[in-house]
């Protein structure tokens, strides 16, 4: 399994100082959008590198719980909880890979609050009276690549994301009806469970 993959997710957020076009969602807008989503559940379809499609489930729990459960026949679950990401390939007998939370795309749309007016991330922040898109990177690690994230209005809404990674390859996430505010259980997020569930047969 390419790891990358599966961690090229929303990367760290920011603004810099670029004039937004008219109809274009404000940073300020979308960051209290992003602030005021505790809980998400959506189906998601993700257009691979190779052209091939995967598509799931993707559950979030603000702060730092999210769950990306792949359709067959995909057998992959990624998880960010405890600080931690793992990514599960049900196909392998290795023990999922983890990582800490902190180095990988994933905490920034995870943090308790997000900001996307910190300096020095956005690079791109354009639109029409559909849609507006931010393009972001790491600038601490711009060789990383960066991120297209593609917002509608009325109301707010994140609909799509566009990964570049260090190798110019490509990996797009169209999200289906998102539903937010519901309860979702702890298990859904925790990595030792699944790590239960899965000693009888290591």
């Amino acid at each position: 399994m390419n790891r990358r993959r599966f961690l090229l997710f929303p990367l760290v957020l920011g603004a810099l100082a670029v004039p937004a076009q008219a109809g274009v969602i404000p940073i300020q807008r979308l960051s209290a959008y992003l602030n005021s989503l505790t809980t998400v559940k959506s189906k998601f379809t993700q257009i691979n590198p190779d052209g091939t499609i995967s598509t799931g489930t993707l559950y979030i729990r603000r702060p730092g719980r999210m769950r990306f459960e792949y359709d067959p026949p995909e057998k992959a679950l990624v998880m960010a909880g405890g600080g931690t990401v793992a990514i599960f390939d049900f196909k392998s007998n290795e023990p999922p890979q983890q990582f800490p939370l902190k180095k990988t795309p994933l905490s920034v749309i995870l943090a308790k609050k997000i900001d996307l007016g910190r300096a020095n991330m956005i690079t791109a922040h354009f639109g029409d009276d559909t849609t507006t898109t931010v393009t972001a990177q790491d600038p601490e690690h711009p060789d990383i690549g960066h991120i297209d994230l593609v917002f509608t209005a009325n109301p707010t809404e994140l609909r799509q994301w566009v990964i570049t990674d260090e190798s110019s390859s490509q990996t797009t996430v169209i999200l289906g009806e998102t539903k937010t505010g519901m309860k979702l259980k702890e298990d859904l997020f925790s990595i030792q469970s699944e790590l239960q569930k899965l000693a009888p047969d290591r």
